[in-house]
């Protein structure tokens, strides 16, 4: 999992040493607008909030409004117009008018509206712009978002800025928590903006001490407010025959603010740093860039992990082995380091520090005796938070280690249970005094909360010995399940009985983390339409869900886990939509989740089969393959705006995709393993290099040569297609299609609806099947994201599960359907629409393409449930089908190929964040080519030529004209030039005189004209009239192919009026 343990304290700034790279700085820019400086959710009527000014001058507040969204409602009903001015430097305090005589006293502005209760979002707004917000709206957090309720939150004084994005994640970093009715303090505010940007650096460090490893750790120093989420601590091993990577340890969290400095720093526990000489170790920013390579007892050049081919920075101090527990290396200033000296790890380093270390805690007074559902309590924190307290039980979870959790969970046994099913039995022991599962133990310490975990740390004891007494049995529990149910089970030993399906693994390869749900989960607007129906859906959602987590804290731990226990490698994997039973493990909280730290291994069954390749059928197939940015171009330096900027239509934006040659060539094999299988007639690729002088297309269609035969798939090759570095395309089978006229471009040029500073521009082509002669035009797509924000054309994410840009793409969509159906490539052709639409079936832009005509193929043919994509753990189709009504009738299939969305992706070709065993988890094969499944259509298209039809006769004259009848034979036959299938019909046989057809056989015999014995056999009277000039009979067939295109041809007898000279 991600979690790793980060102690924090205030720390003065100073420079960085040995820094390697740009270091990461905190913008510390003074405010250019209000922001919500403290925010009081008390009892009863305790509610206010303090709008602080930092701008450097007055502000009116005449065109500021306080919005409250209750109950995780998307739009508010409580809107309150700010009056008055506020000083630069100063605060405007709001609040409730019944609020207690202290709180009221301080209170600038009061309302008699109901206010917030700790799950209600806040928003402030100025002339309707947003400056800043509290929660997340949109969403309701159960109780609270981490401690927004029953708390006075304190903004940080580094903060600087409003969080004016209203839907995003609430974060608690920026805010210093106070207990309930806390007002001191409140009705002023100050901040450190003027500051200069902190660097992030290393700070302490402690490796070596005699007897052992005890109380190894590493600090690092930074602004407050830093997120250190992807920032990693990597130690390498610096003797010659190594000089490598021995182990890569997280940082989590955001550096917090004490004291008002404005800093803060965090200090990892790492049990197993090597003692040199020479050893170092690197501070790793989350794009693997390196932040600062220190060493000690030495310098070496690594020759793998992020600081490859760097040589280190000695520190120039060292520890020799034989000092007592309790020492440190402590950075001094920018360039000087000390110690070993008096560790200070959590505290300022003290430069003036010697070896004289008291290491035995201040006993204070005595702890206090509890039981463990008393420290818990029945609400989210615990009631002794801050206290020294003692309490016993058995030890249920055991995360110690370097990779772990430096801890261990206890459970009150069976006896001394409280039996309140409000108040949780288990609690976590910050602590690596070993311990085994099934140890009773006495442990004192204080009772914290971290990260709204309820914990004893600061440990003082731990005392393991006997006991009569019956250890816990795990705890039934099932889902659904709210916070609340699960916050009462919060450390104890549970299980869940039921069947879990297997749903999410987006971050399986990096921290082992599986969410697990009852059943399979549609994205909301996959099967209801956007609004309050979807919203209420994803609040059921939530409930029944859960993360499995592995028990450990690194990043890219070996060996992955599967959820039976054991490795997961190639032949011991899972796919989404499997089932898990009897998960077993400790209920752990965490980065804002409830989490099973697993004990065992959970019963694993296979539900979900890799299948075969769909058979749609049709003489031409069309496939929709989003190939998640494949470039030729390598990108050498990953991560965002790193450079070089090198790909893109001018030249000048960061590539994407493989970062080395190795990558590139694993995700093409795969790439082209997928579409092998696949063999479509015509593939539409979406996510492809858009780079001026590169066609990373060509790359795709020589691997499906190397199998098919050169020649037999090519490209249609438009260059550069508008501005973004990737583009959409066609690859085609030219055996099989051929390419007709000119494609064809849809972008703001050619309609203003269709914004390509936001969508991918459209391609279409139309394309004959050499088999059948039929046409089709199709046009592939790749409409904007949900993820990235259009607040700058007006179009923000409403909080109704369209996600962002929902108009952007529905205008784009209309624009679409318009220029198809205009036939923009001049043929005629019936139209199909393919692509990444990044819009489920139930949003406006499937919607207006319905619309217009246009029939969803892959909701018609596999249902509203059909996925194609598995995003936070919920699946529906964002690559799409569609057929205009003249093509509708043609198409004899259409399917999704679940080869992409149901794998994880360790097994796919990226080997960042990936150790050296978890690289060879993979096989050149269809399976994770993309985070996309491609969509497979089959069109049983027809030509429009008629058949040709050859007529003869056996003769083309009856003479005498005696009045008898002669026979006639008709030899008829018909071609196509693409269809062998003709029928042939006798239409007619006429007579330009008069034809006796009434009386009986005899008669007509004596009479009839014409009789037709068989399709091609007839008897015609040689007989005319004496008086006209001649008589003539017209023999007609008919010939129609399997398309229905029909054919006529006539053939002729004629009896004539004279050979001329006179017959009697």
């Amino acid at each position: 999992m991600r979690f790793a343990r980060t102690v924090v304290t205030a720390l003065v700034a100073t420079s960085a040493l040995g820094v390697a790279s740009a270091t990461p700085a905190t913008a510390v820019d003074a405010p250019t607008d209000l922001l919500i400086s403290e925010y009081i959710e008390g009892t009863g009527f305790n509610k206010a909030v303090e709008i602080y000014n930092g701008t450097g001058a007055p502000v009116d507040l005449s065109t500021y409004t306080l919005s409250v969204y209750f109950n995780g409602a998307a739009t508010t009903t409580t809107n309150i117009a700010l009056s008055g001015t506020v000083a630069d430097g100063d605060v405007h305090v709001f609040g409730d008018n019944d609020a207690d005589a202290g709180l009221l006293a301080l209170i600038d502005q009061t309302t008699t509206s109901n206010l917030w209760n700790g799950d209600d979002a806040i928003v402030l707004t100025n002339d309707g712009v947003v400056v800043d917000s509290i929660g997340q709206v949109g969403f309701d957090p159960g109780s609270a978002w981490g401690n927004t309720q029953d708390h006075t939150l304190r903004r940080m004084s580094s903060v600087c800025a409003g969080d004016t994005v209203v839907d995003d994640l609430y974060d608690t970093a920026e805010w210093d928590e106070y207990a309930v009715n806390t007002f001191d303090g409140f009705g002023t505010h100050t901040t450190d903006c003027d500051d200069d940007p902190v660097e992030l650096r290393i700070n302490e460090i402690h490796y070596d001490n005699d007897g052992g490893d005890t109380g190894e750790a590493v600090e690092v120093f930074g602004a407050a407010g830093t997120d250190l989420t992807g920032y990693s601590i990597v130690l390498y091993n610096g003797s010659s025959s190594q000089l490598n990577v021995y182990n890569t340890v997280a940082l989590t969290g955001t550096i917090p603010d004490l004291d008002g400095t404005g800093t803060g720093v965090v200090f990892e526990p790492i049990t197993g740093i090597q003692n040199g000489a020479p050893d170092g170790l690197a501070l790793v920013a989350p794009d693997d860039t390196v932040v600062e390579f220190l060493s000690y007892e030495g310098t070496f050049v690594p020759v793998d992990g992020p600081a490859a081919g760097m040589t280190s920075t000695d520190i120039g101090v060292i520890e020799a082995g034989n000092e007592p527990e309790g020492l440190s290396l402590q950075r001094v200033d920018a360039t000087t380091w000390t110690g070993p000296v008096c560790e200070s790890f959590g505290a300022l380093n003290d430069p003036t520090a010697t070896t004289d270390c008291d290491n035995d805690p201040d006993p204070g007074d005595d702890p206090v005796e509890l039981s463990i559902p008393a420290v818990q309590g029945s609400g989210f924190a615990s009631p002794y938070g801050g206290q020294r307290v003692t309490i016993d039980g058995f030890v249920v979870g055991d995360f110690q280690g370097g990779d772990s959790f430096n801890g261990f969970h206890v459970q009150e046994p069976v006896e001394s249970s409280d039996n309140d099913a409000s108040t949780s039995d288990g609690v976590f022991v910050y602590s690596n005094t070993p311990v085994e599962i099934g140890d009773f133990v006495t442990v004192t310490g204080t009772v914290a909360e971290f990260n709204g975990l309820t914990e004893v740390s600061a440990v003082e004891s731990v005392v393991v010995s006997a006991s009569d007494l019956t250890p816990p049995a795990p705890t039934p529990f099932s889902l659904p399940a709210d916070a609340t149910a699960r916050e009462a089970v919060e450390g104890m030993l549970v299980t869940l009985p039921q069947d879990l399906t297997i749903s999410e693994y987006f971050n399986f390869d990096r921290y082992n983390e599986i969410v697990l749900t009852t059943g399979r989960q549609n994205q909301p607007t996959a099967v209801v339409e956007p609004g309050p129906d979807a919203v209420a859906l994803a609040a059921e959602q939530e409930k029944a869900r859960i993360m499995l987590d592995d028990g450990r804290s690194s990043q890219n731990s070996n060996p992955a886990r599967h959820p039976n226990g054991e490795p997961f490698t190639l032949d011991n994997m899972f796919r989404g939509g499997d089932l898990v039973t009897d998960v077993t493990g400790v209920m752990d909280y965490s980065f804002d989740v409830y989490r099973i730290q697993p004990t065992q291994g959970a019963t694993y069954t296979a539900m979900n089969d890799r299948p075969d390749v769909p058979d749609v059928g049709g003489n031409l197939t069309v496939a929709s393959f989003n190939v998640l940015n494949y470039f030729s171009t390598l990108d050498t330096n990953p991560g965002s705006d790193n450079g070089p900027n090198i790909c893109g239509p001018s030249v000048d934006q960061e590539c994407r995709g493989a970062n080395d040659e190795n990558e590139r060539t694993r995700q093409l094999d795969k790439i082209v393993a997928a579409m092998t299988a696949i063999g479509a007639d015509v593939f539409g690729i979406i996510e492809v290099e858009n780079t001026a002088g590169v066609e990373a297309m060509s790359d795709i269609v020589g691997g499906l040569n190397a199998t098919f035969g050169d020649g037999t798939y090519a490209y249609v090759d438009t260059e550069t297609i508008g501005t973004d570095v990737i583009k959409v395309g066609f690859i085609y089978n030219t055996t099989t299609a051929t390419p007709i006229g000119d494609y064809a471009i849809l972008d703001e040029s050619v309609d203003a609806r269709f914004d390509t500073d936001k969508n991918r521009p459209a391609l279409a082509q139309t394309f004959r099947s050499v088999a059948s002669g039929g046409d089709v035009t199709v046009s592939v797509n790749h409409l904007k994201s949900k993820g990235s924000a259009c607040d700058d054309v007006g179009d923000p994410d409403l909080g109704d599960g369209a996600g962002n840009c929902n108009i952007t793409r529905t205008e784009a969509a209309e624009a679409l359907a318009d220029w198809m159906l205009g036939d923009p490539t001049g043929t005629g052709a019936p139209t199909l629409i393919v692509g990444d639409l990044n819009s489920y079936d139930q949003e406006d832009p499937i919607d207006a393409l319905k619309a217009a005509g246009y029939t969803d193929l892959v909701a018609e043919y596999q249902g509203d449930e059909a996925y194609s994509y598995v995003f936070d753990g919920k699946v529906g189709y964002l690559d799409h089908a569609l057929a205009d009504a003249d093509l509708a009738d043609s198409v004899t299939g259409a399917a999704v190929w679940h080869i992409n969305a149901d794998e994880a992706d360790l097994i796919d070709y990226d080997t960042s964040f990936k150790q050296d065993a978890q690289d060879v988890i993979y096989a050149p094969d269809p399976y994770r080519s993309s985070d996309h499944d491609p969509v497979i259509v089959g069109l049983d298209l027809c030509d429009a030529e008629p058949p040709v039809i050859d007529l003869r006769l056996s003769t083309d004259e009856l003479w005498p004209p005696i009045g008898i009848l002669l026979p006639v034979r008709a030899y008829v036959s018909a071609t196509d030039a693409i269809d062998g299938d003709v029928e042939v019909e006798l239409v007619s046989v006429v007579s330009d005189e008069p034809n006796v057809t009434t009386g009986p056989w005899w008669k007509r015999w004596l009479q009839e004209d014409i009789i037709v014995l068989d399709d091609d056999l007839f008897l015609l009277r040689a007989e005319r009239d004496p008086r006209g000039d001649g008589r003539t009979y017209t023999i007609t067939y008919s010939a129609t192919d399997s398309c229905g295109n029909w054919s006529l041809a006539t053939a002729t007898v004629e009896v004539p009026k004279s050979r001329g000279h006179k017959w009697r």
